[in-house]
């Protein structure tokens, strides 16, 4: 009895001590940027200075199913309460990792506006611990944000809205059928059909094969649980969308963005589409355009809880 008895205390001990886990931020430093990146960033980013003047950014580190994960966090500098963004990065390992540049377009932008913003690097990146998936297991990492955002004394987590970009895109699509938590998403240039893109871009085979597991051995149905116009209908019907994409993208096809919104158009899913003419992969020569229909979309949706309208054919 006395065995049986420590055992079960031991058990406890260990689950609770991984709930604890996922719900801390274990590292959280004050993060700077030297003003001669700023100068480089002000070439495509004229009020880069002024952004990060008027934003506190945080290197942190948290637990995420047991490892430890780093990301970033901004907030406005200004005292407040502020609703939040998950920002989902795009690439895989070191490419597209949360770096300067990300941190001044996306995190002080979107902070500037009024907003915390919180990020992750995904396990296996830029000293986390695991191996990241490419959508699988690595989703966790941005679930895993939810808790985190209670410990921000500016974030009101009755108000949060997502945004990712390319590869991000996907896993916001991913997170989105796993909660109900996402006032409003935000998906740029997002991987919606992975078969589509590894057929336009055929070395995005050894991605896949490197990193999501399953890959060799069913192909075709680990792409398709990683593409969202197969299971559009298992996102969160009551989280709006707004699609962004450039004509001129040779990463992710707009043709894919067509695919996805016809599906969401299908099952009435609350959307808004944004096709910038001759807009590249990162929509940079848009800048400005994209930042006002984003702002407006997460300050309507998110920061003043509107709900989106009536989806069925009505009027006149």
């Amino acid at each position: 009895m006395k065995e049986y008895l420590m055992s079960f205390l031991l058990f406890l001990m260990v689950v609770s001590n991984g709930y604890c886990q996922n719900e801390t931020i274990i590292e959280k430093k004050p993060y700077f940027i030297s003003n001669n990146i700023l100068a480089k960033i002000e070439k495509t980013i004229p009020n880069a200075k002024q952004l990060y003047t008027n934003t506190d950014f945080f290197k942190i580190v948290y637990f995420s199913d047991g490892l430890k994960v780093t990301g970033y966090l901004s907030t406005p500098k200004r005292k407040g309460i502020y609703p939040c963004v998950i920002f989902n990065r795009g690439g895989n390992r070191e490419l597209g990792a949360l770096g300067d540049n990300a941190l001044i377009r996306f995190f002080a932008e979107i902070s500037s506006w009024g907003y915390v913003v919180i990020g992750s690097q995904y396990r296996g990146n830029a000293g986390s611990e695991g191996k990241e998936e490419f959508g699988g297991s690595d989703v966790n990492d941005i679930l895993n944000l939810f808790p985190l955002l209670s410990q921000i004394d500016k974030a009101d987590v009755s108000r949060i809205g997502m945004f990712g970009w390319s590869r991000g895109g996907m896993m916001t699509y991913l997170a989105l059928t796993k909660t109900d938590k996402i006032r409003a998403a935000v998906i740029g240039s997002g991987l919606a059909d992975a078969l589509m893109t590894t057929k336009k871009r055929p070395e995005m085979d050894s991605v896949f094969l490197q990193l999501a597991p399953g890959f060799k051995l069913n192909r075709d149905s680990v792409l398709k649980s990683r593409s969202a116009v197969y299971w559009a209908d298992k996102i969160c019907s009551t989280t709006p969308l707004l699609l962004l994409t450039g004509s001129a993208d040779w990463r992710i096809s707009p043709a894919e963005q067509f695919e996805m919104v016809n599906k969401l158009y299908e099952i009435k899913h609350p959307l808004r589409f944004e096709l910038f003419e001759g807009g590249q992969h990162n929509l940079i020569e848009h800048i400005d355009e994209v930042n006002h229909v984003v702002r407006n979309f997460l300050d309507h949706y998110v920061r003043d809880k509107k709900v989106f309208p009536n989806m069925d054919e009505h009027g006149n």
